[in-house]
């Protein structure tokens, strides 16, 4: 390591060449966090263009049947003894 450490606004290329080398994990860590605005404005164009689209919405209830519903017999259900 050099004898001092760069500071952010006085050198910054030099103070991320640094980071880049000493703190990996927080240099790129903070590189890709900062590309997000980048992907959120670039990539829905880019996938239109290659013609995908976004899924059916996933049901949140179960579909009601029309018309009458059947009456089942045959089971014993109806049977209220105590």
């Amino acid at each position: 390591m050099s004898g001092t450490l760069p500071h952010f606004w006085a050198q910054p290329f030099r103070y991320l060449r640094w980071s880049a080398r000493e703190k990996p994990a927080y240099f790129y860590s903070c590189v890709i966090a900062g590309l997000g605005p980048v992907f959120l404005t670039v990539v829905p164009p880019v996938r239109k263009y290659f013609g995908d689209v976004n899924p059916a919405p996933i049901p949140v209830t179960y579909p009601i049947p029309t018309g009458p519903r059947k009456q089942l017999t045959g089971f014993d259900d109806d049977t209220e003894e105590a």
